[in-house]
C-alpha cells in the first residue's frame, strides 16, 4: 500500500467527485481512479459508494477514513522528526516554538542575540500539540522550546519533574478581542443571545487557559463556541473576518487594538497573565546552546511588567 493512495482517498472523501479529486492531486482521472481501485483491492473491501450522487463512503470507508487520517499524521510527524534528528549537529541549536511566539517574543527577545552571536539555528515553527513540545525536548528532537506558561498548563509539569532549566523571557496577557464595530459582542453577553466564540482545539497550549478563565466566573457567560483552532494565528484571522470573538496573546494583537480594527471584548476578569518561557534539558551539553543561554540570561532584566493596553500615562506637570 502506498501513502499517496491514502492521500488520494482523503481528497476524494472531501470533494466527493473523481474529476475534482484527480485535479486536486495533479493526476489524470483514469490514473486517479486506478489508484482508488488498487487501494480497495489492497484492503479487500469497497470504500466508495459509486451509486450515489455525489459520491459517498461505504460504512467501511467511513472507518477507513478516520484511520487513514491518523496514519498520514503519524507519517508526517515521523518524517519531520527524522529530518530534525538528521540535520542536528554540534554546531546547530534546534528551536521549537509556535507560530505566534515566533512572530512576537522570538523576534523581540532571541533573534537579535542569535544574529549577534553568529549561531546556526534550526528553527521549527510547528503545529505540534502542546504535549508534543514536551516530549520533543525530553527525547532530544529539539534543544530548546519557547512556550507560553500558565498555572493551568499541566502538560508542562513533566519539565518541572525532570528539572529542566528555564528562563522567563517576558510576560504577556491573554485577552478577549473582537472585530471593532457597533454590534461587537462583549462578555459576559446577554442571556438568550450568546456571543459567538472562536475557541482553541485540544492541541493548543492556550485552550486550557481560556477554560481556566471561564471556570472562575461566578455567573457563566452567555457564549456559543462556533469554531476551534489549534493556533492563535488562526483564531486571529477568524476574528478579523468577523466570525466572532476570541482570546489572543496581547503581543499578537496589540497593533490592531491600537489601530482600532480590533477591540477588547471583556473586562480584566476575562483576562489572564502569561509567562513566556524558554526551556532546555539541564543535561544538554551543546556548547553553543550553553553560550546562547548565558547570553540570554545576561540580557534579561530582573523583572518585566505585564503587558497592558490602553493604560493612561500620568499627566506631565507644567
Amino acid at each position: 500500500m502506498e501513502i499517496r493512495w491514502l492521500k488520494d482517498f482523503e481528497t476524494l472523501a472531501a470533494l466527493k467527485n473523481f474529476s475534482r479529486a484527480a485535479e486536486e492531486c495533479n493526476v489524470s482521472q483514469p490514473a486517479f481512479s486506478r489508484r482508488i481501485r488498487m487501494l480497495e483491492s489492497e484492503v479487500e473491501v469497497e470504500l466508495i459508494n459509486r451509486q450515489t450522487l455525489p459520491l459517498s463512503l461505504t460504512p467501511a470507508g467511513e472507518v477507513f477514513l478516520v484511520q487513514a487520517g491518523k496514519i498520514l499524521r503519524t507519517f508526517a510527524e515521523t518524517i519531520e522528526r527524522c529530518q530534525i534528528v538528521d540535520a542536528a549537529s554540534a554546531d546547530v541549536i534546534r528551536f521549537a516554538t509556535t507560530q505566534s511566539l515566533y512572530l512576537t517574543h522570538y523576534e523581540a527577545h532571541i533573534k537579535g542575540l542569535v544574529d549577534k552571536g553568529g549561531l546556526d539555528i534550526d528553527l521549527n515553527s510547528t503545529t505540534w500539540s502542546a504535549d508534543q513540545f514536551v516530549s520533543a525536548l525530553q527525547q532530544r528532537y529539539c534543544d530548546v522550546i519557547l512556550t507560553y506558561w500558565h498555572p493551568s498548563m499541566e502538560f508542562l509539569a513533566p519539565l518541572e519533574v525532570a528539572k529542566c532549566d528555564y528562563i522567563t523571557l517576558a510576560h504577556d496577557r491573554l485577552v478577549p478581542v473582537v472585530k471593532h464595530g457597533p454590534n461587537a459582542g462583549r462578555l459576559p453577553g446577554v442571556k438568550g443571545k450568546p456571543i459567538s466564540v472562536l475557541g482553541y482545539g485540544a492541541i493548543s497550549t492556550l485552550g486550557v487557559v481560556v477554560d481556566d478563565i471561564m471556570s472562575k466566573q461566578l455567573n457563566p457567560p452567555s457564549v456559543l463556541v462556533v469554531s476551534r483552532n489549534g493556533q492563535a494565528l488562526g483564531v486571529k484571522a477568524m476574528i478579523q473576518q468577523d466570525f466572532g470573538m476570541g482570546w489572543l496573546p496581547l503581543e499578537l494583537c496589540k497593533d490592531e487594538l491600537k489601530a482600532g480594527t480590533l477591540q477588547l471584548a471583556g473586562g480584566p476578569e476575562f483576562e489572564a497573565n502569561l509567562e513566556i518561557r524558554l526551556y532546555k534539558d539541564s543535561e544538554n551539553t551543546n556548547i553553543h546552546l550553553r553560550k546562547l543561554w548565558a547570553r540570554i540570561e545576561k540580557a534579561m532584566q530582573p523583572a518585566r511588567n505585564v503587558v497592558t493596553i490602553g493604560k493612561k500615562k500620568p499627566a506631565r506637570r507644567a
